[in-house]
């Protein structure tokens, strides 16, 4: 199925530019500012309700089981609480972010182990393992409803750069590009679906693809194998890199985690 998805994508984006041919950098977006829109407007309307409701939405479960790993600790070190009452409401919204002490570009589950291995001498949790999912869930929530609005800077160029070279680059078998899809046709009919515009604020997201919740990561490793191309690791530093110039591109969009997705 995927296969054929991505055959009928080659054929929207058959008359796309190389990546020889490619734009100098915005920072910000290659979309223009009134029309970058959230995956949610893509949505039909019983899952724009399910995705409001927060009791019928299947991400809070996340949520929930986020809450007592974040205000509590079994091994009697720190809690994430003790340092952060808040439960780091708008942290999310500011990710991937630079860590002032190594100038490396951390995401959000690079920002929770660092804080597990650092201040509570615990391990590092692995990506899309339940506790660093609800974790993740629990405080991009906290962010819920506030912008995007990730640094653009000189700390963060190269990022950028290496986010941006990543969606504008065509991969795989079928050669194709993210921003064939996200950028040149969004709004489009794919397979029953219209194809978004590829934005990251509803992560981590609920996926009836998935029946779970899931990070960005295994979000884009699903789009790199629907285009047959090589998905990089888990918490790769290019996906990170990637993360950040998404981030970028949808700046000012609100944070919707745990949204709901096909």
């Amino acid at each position: 199925m995927k296969w054929a998805a991505a055959l009928a994508l080659s054929a929207l984006a058959a008359c796309a530019p190389a990546s020889d041919m490619l734009p100098e950098r915005t920072l910000a977006t290659e979309l223009p500012s009134d029309e970058v829109q959230s995956g949610y407007a893509f949505l039909t309307s019983d899952t724009k309700r399910l995705q409001d409701d927060e009791f019928e939405n299947p991400g809070y479960l996340w949520v929930e089981r986020g809450r007592p790993l974040f205000q509590s600790s079994a091994t009697g070190s720190p809690s994430c609480a003790s340092c952060h009452s808040d439960g780091l409401k708008g942290v999310a919204a500011t990710y991937p972010g630079i860590d002032d002490a190594s100038g490396k570009l951390l995401n959000l589950e690079g920002r929770i182990n660092q804080c597990r291995s650092n201040h509570q001498g615990q391990e590092a949790l692995s990506y899309e393992s339940e506790e660093l999912l609800a974790l993740t869930t629990f405080v991009a929530n906290a962010s819920k409803g506030m912008p995007q609005s990730v640094e653009i800077s000189d700390r963060t160029a190269s990022y950028l750069d290496q986010g941006r070279d990543y969606f504008l680059t065509r991969r795989g078998q079928f050669n194709l590009s993210c921003q064939q899809c996200h950028t040149e046709n969004w709004g489009k009919r794919l397979r029953g679906d219209t194809i978004s515009q590829g934005h990251s604020n509803g992560f981590p997201a609920y996926r009836f693809e998935w029946q779970s919740i899931g990070s960005l990561h295994r979000r884009l490793r699903d789009c790199d194998t629907g285009v047959r191309a090589e998905p990089l690791p888990f918490g790769d530093d290019t996906y990170i890199a990637l993360e950040l110039y998404l981030a970028a591109r949808g700046s000012g969009l609100e944070v919707e985690a745990p949204a709901v997705r096909r």
